[in-house]
């Protein structure tokens, strides 16, 4: 499907694709410098099977110079995604008797599994104001009731926060996690944790080293029985939590390799020959994104394999010139231990509806994620203290 439409006094052009290969690589990469989910991450995307989205990439073009670009997906969100504890059995035991009582349709602008980003290369104001036309057009074509634009930092506020008199709500989502690595090794970075943490640590990491062998070996790509592994771990992880927003298929894992070459890797440790973990990581020159991780819960927890993965993934940035490591969300308890720093995301979302938007924009306020996770609350203070 492709969608043209020129908006006469500002001389914007805007077209809607359903496939990144419908624009050339170099046109849209241009328009993104020096991101890692760039054109071949969406042909990733596309070439996966992600049933639980459907995509379109909004391009906006001044005549014939491209100056802006997404990627905008259609979801069935269940708004009992950010609840915890109790409340999540409860919720769970609802939807056992009906199944979709807590799911809307939704067009949001970003990525199902990271943040979201915006390219733009001219008057910012404009070029949002014509994707935001394009999405009311497909949410219309489409009966969506929800538009929103997903987990976009704060550099992007700038450029989104004018939604707000559009009708749209702003709230905190669940914040990425970073650190900045200026230690020359693990042992130098150790000494920047509590007494208590280091400790803790170098007794996990002593009783393990003493009990048993564990080996680590990394793969650019994977496929066949090492891709099978993988993914049986990360299904293990997906079941064990209770906040998921997307399931990622099989082949997300194989097409990565191949179509994003010298950008990703895969850490995997074995103990007797048995895979018990995984890191699927993605690099660009001296930054590394730490996407997904997988577990077998039978060893994880007896031989402190987060912790023993993190020391292997650490010292591997320090022997590669590593300068910043994101972990992304969730998990905030070991991550706030270990000294990662949040990086502050925001949804905007809006009903469709002006009637029923008052009480829409009071529901998103009252299930925000930090109201069912005090560590992330706690976590979210002090880092604000920096």
């Amino acid at each position: 499907m492709k969608i043209s439409k020129r908006h006469k006094r500002s001389h914007l052009r805007t077209k809607v694709l359903r496939r990144i290969e419908e624009i050339s690589p170099q046109e849209w990469n241009a328009i993104f410098p020096d991101v890692l989910e760039g054109y071949n991450f969406f042909k990733t995307l596309d070439e996966s099977n992600l049933d639980q989205f459907s995509f379109y990439y909004i391009l906006v073009y001044d005549r014939k110079t491209l100056v802006g670009a997404t990627s905008c997906f259609i979801v069935n969100y269940s708004f009992d995604t950010s609840i915890n504890g109790p409340m999540r059995h409860i919720s769970n035991s609802i939807k056992k008797v009906f199944p979709n009582i807590f799911s809307i349709r939704a067009l949001a602008c970003g990525v199902p599994m990271g943040p979201g980003r915006l390219g733009l290369s001219g008057d910012a104001d404009r070029i949002v104001k014509a994707m935001l036309r394009q999405m009311e057009r497909i949410a219309r074509k489409e009966k969506i009731s929800i538009l929103a634009f997903k987990d976009f930092d704060s550099y992007h506020t700038k450029f989104l926060d004018p939604l707000v008199k559009e009708g749209f709500t702003r709230m905190d989502s669940l914040p990425s996690t970073e650190m900045e690595i200026d230690f020359k090794d693990f042992e130098e970075y150790m000494k920047t944790l509590s007494g208590a943490t280091r400790y803790d640590l170098r007794r996990k990491f002593k009783k393990v080293d003493r009990s048993v062998k564990i080996d680590m070996e990394i793969f650019d790509s994977v496929d066949g029985k090492i891709l099978e592994e993988i993914y049986g771990l990360y299904l293990q992880v997906l079941n064990a939590h209770e906040q998921s927003f997307e399931v990622t298929p099989k082949e997300f894992f194989r097409n990565i390799g191949k179509n994003m070459i010298g950008q990703t890797k895969f850490f995997t440790w074995r103990i007797e020959g048995k895979m018990v973990a995984f890191v699927f990581c993605m690099v660009s020159k001296d930054f590394l994104i730490d996407y997904y991780l997988g577990l077998d819960y039978e060893y994880a927890h007896k031989y402190h394999l987060y912790f023993i993965k993190f020391r292997d993934v650490m010292n591997w940035c320090f022997k590669n010139g590593i300068k910043k490591y994101e972990k992304g969300t969730s998990g905030y308890d070991p991550k706030k231990r270990l000294g990662f720093d949040l990086t502050p995301l925001h949804i905007y979302a809006m009903h469709r509806n002006r009637f029923i938007r008052p009480v829409f924009k009071r529901a998103i306020q009252l299930l925000k994620f930090e109201n069912f996770d005090p560590v992330l609350k706690e976590f979210k203070y002090k880092s604000d203290e920096k």
